[in-house]
């Protein structure tokens, strides 16, 4: 028996590039949506959304349903809280706020099963097929077919951010403009030196290593940010969508019926 296949990290490994898009609704059906819509990932969100397990679960749920990968931001706690989405099959986790090289040592370990790290094993949830899988079938696939993330979105972490990207046993270095303008105390100057500056830097070490280069985007930059060397955007939000949406047609409506 085999664990189901990373969309995403097929595409990486190919060469290609893959897109994500974040939910921030409580909502399997809005998560059968955008699985619906072409995406080759759905970002759900433990460290700022308050959904409980059974929604996050139903979410995963309708995005597998389609072959759409799920990565799930954690919150930042202990190894449970970093391995439960993926004991529910999630097909990666984004941890954010790494801030030095310890502390992404710290993350694999957790994360990763021998001989990479010391997660803790339980082979009877959905990413070991309910105890059907083979034992050590079960590590090999999760170790290959599972991403890690670690998000860099604060300055501490850049003094160690080459030794970082070096380790063994993470896929991918995610770059957080939102939080880092805002750790530098320029919140949403989204053109800062430093912002800039650090945006490259990241996509540069992480290819340097031999690891994916991930980051936030749309339609108006997603084209440098490839060129840069990002090969994994996550392209809005549904909140962003709807909400303009919703606003365009009230407005509309109050503008055409005002006297």
């Amino acid at each position: 028996m085999k664990m189901r296949e990373s969309q995403v990290l097929k595409k990486l490994r190919s060469g290609k590039c893959a897109c994500s898009f974040k939910l921030n609704l409580c909502s399997a059906q809005t998560a059968e949506l955008v699985a619906m819509s072409g995406f080759d990932c759905i970002w759900l969100d433990q460290e700022h959304v308050a959904q409980d397990w059974a929604v996050l679960n139903a979410q995963n749920w309708a995005a597998k349903a389609h072959d759409v990968d799920v990565m799930v931001r954690v919150p930042r706690g202990g190894y449970s809280d970093y391995i439960k989405p993926l004991e529910m099959d999630a097909t990666g986790i984004l941890v954010p706020h790494v801030m030095n090289v310890e502390d992404a040592r710290k993350v694999i370990q957790m994360t990763r099963f021998h001989p990479v790290g010391r997660r803790p094993i339980d082979c009877g949830n959905a990413d070991g097929a309910y105890s059907l899988m083979n034992l050590h079938e079960y590590l090999r696939q999760a170790n290959g077919q599972r991403f890690i993330a670690l998000q860099i979105e604060d300055p501490e972490p850049l003094e160690t951010l080459e030794e970082i990207a070096a380790l063994e046993g993470f896929d991918m270095l995610f770059f957080g403009p939102g939080d880092f303008s805002h750790a530098i105390g320029a919140p949403g100057q989204w053109d800062h030196p430093l912002l800039l500056k650090t945006r490259e830097r990241v996509a540069a070490v992480a290819r340097k290593h031999g690891k994916f280069a991930a980051t936030v985007g749309g339609p108006g930059d997603f084209k440098d940010l490839i060129s840069m060397g990002y090969n994994f955007i996550n392209l809005g939000a549904d909140v962003m969508g709807l909400t303009k949406y919703c606003h365009e047609l009230a407005r509309g409506f109050q503008d055409s019926t005002r006297s």
